[in-house]
């Protein structure tokens, strides 16, 4: 019985002391490798899982990050997530450049994304991207993300935004049958446009107002670009430049000013941000607001309605927002390795891949997966034929943005007439434009 006893106590011995040196072997071999610091940036973005729950990018994001770095082996990385406001951005991402808070990955909508690529900072990601995966995405969305014929960006989702409407508003004013049915995306002709709106202003409480518009900064250029083309207008020429000193430019910048004065926009409006709107929006004292396929998937769609922005022939026009991840060279070829290989890890991940369900995703294969859970996917699908291009893919978009709203600001205020703003955003959008290409450098 001692003997046994010895035996089985010598025997816990040795256990305890090979447990030893084997949890010090894996600290130590934990300890030689390289540690990387992966840095992930993004503004605040919805996705959305029909199996997780989790609806906020950032959360998706820091959990792919712990579990990629979990099963990586090369280094030793911490991943870790940056989210900034949009106004924010400059300070995150250019603002950065050659410091220790640079971003190693990006993750946005690629209207502001495409502007970095000319830095030279973007690296080309057709090393990792397989045939399969080229395949599964369509070729609209790889052309959008190349420059050159090198692809800079990997698309993810994309986003359609349209113009929602409040119906009870419409009820009120007599305009129930410009009410269409739930599901359903509207396109309304111009004269049908100028119908809704006078009767709006006619009939809705005072401090109400018929349609959003702000120009207090650069968040409107989207939505008042797209009202642009109203009357016909291309917006930019065969070369990508700003073209809106023609008949056609002048008269929709013509019709946004006789709009204010009919009290089709809020009072102020030259002075207001997108959460001014939204607040209206949100208190029933704004008829009309601008939205995109994510946000209207939370929204009661027996009281919101979905519409085109208008156009000269009545089709409509909406514009689409293509999200996705770009990686950046910091001058240290371990982060790039480290960088490209959680897009691999990323894109592999049937669980991650679903996230893009909050929109229209990238992925055919993820698209069919997960179907049931996309919002009005046939309807954003068959409206894509009524999208126009916003940005021509020019570089120093944030160029423009800068300048672009100080004029339609002058234009609501009155400093300046049609003719003279048009004239303005041309010049001064196009002198944007060429810095870009005459600063552009991309990346070897």
């Amino acid at each position: 019985m001692k003997q046994w006893r010895k035996f089985f106590v010598k025997s816990i011995a040795l256990a305890l002391f090979l447990g030893m040196l084997t949890g010090c072997a894996f600290e130590k071999t934990k300890m030689e490798k390289e540690q990387v610091t992966l840095r992930i940036k993004l503004p605040p973005l919805t996705v959305a899982n029909a199996d997780t729950g989790i609806a906020d990018s950032y959360k998706m994001l820091t959990q792919a990050g712990e579990e990629f770095a979990d099963q990586y082996e090369e280094y030793d990385v911490k991943v870790e997530i940056v989210k900034f406001n949009y106004t924010e951005e400059d300070d995150h991402i250019t603002g950065c450049f050659d410091t220790d808070n640079a971003a190693d990955i990006l993750f946005e909508g690629y209207f502001n994304m495409a502007g970095y690529i000319h830095t030279g900072r973007v690296v080309p990601l057709d090393d990792i991207i397989t045939d399969e995966l080229r395949a599964d995405i369509d070729d609209s969305l790889w052309k959008m993300s190349q420059v050159d014929g090198k692809t800079y960006m990997l698309p993810y989702y994309s986003l359609q935004n349209t113009l929602i409407y409040n119906k009870d508003l419409f009820r009120k004013c007599g305009l129930t049958q410009y009410i269409g049915t739930n599901y359903t995306i509207q396109s309304w002709s111009p004269a049908d446009w100028e119908t809704i709106l006078s009767a709006l202003a006619k009939n809705l409480p005072e401090m109400s107002y018929p349609m959003m518009m702000y120009a207090k900064n650069d968040q409107g250029d989207t939505h008042i670009m797209t009202l642009l083309r109203s009357k016909g207008s291309s917006f930019f020429d065969e070369n990508g430049y700003f073209n809106l000193n023609t008949e056609e430019g002048i008269a929709a910048l013509q019709w946004l000013v006789d709009c204010y004065h009919s009290g089709y926009f809020p009072l102020g409006c030259e002075n207001m941000e997108i959460i001014d709107c939204s607040a209206l929006f949100e208190n029933n004292q704004l008829a009309i607001y601008i939205a995109n396929s994510a946000t209207m998937d939370n929204s009661d769609l027996a009281s919101v309605g979905i519409a085109n922005f208008p156009s000269q022939d009545g089709k409509g026009y909406t514009t689409s927002f293509v999200t996705g991840f770009e990686i950046f060279d910091n001058g240290d070829a371990r982060k790039l390795q480290v960088a490209k290989d959680f897009l691999r890890y990323f894109v592999a991940n049937e669980e991650y891949m679903n996230y893009a369900q909050v929109g229209i995703p990238a992925s055919k294969a993820t698209s069919k997966r997960v179907s049931e859970y996309i919002f009005m996917q046939d309807a954003y699908t068959a409206n894509a034929a009524n999208t126009v291009d916003f940005t021509a893919n020019n570089p120093n978009w944030r160029g423009v943005r800068d300048v672009f709203y100080t004029h339609i600001h002058e234009l609501l205020t009155g400093v300046k007439t049609p003719q003279e703003v048009a004239e303005a955003l041309d010049a001064d959008c196009n002198a944007a434009i060429d810095i870009g290409w005459k600063t552009s450098k991309l990346h070897d």
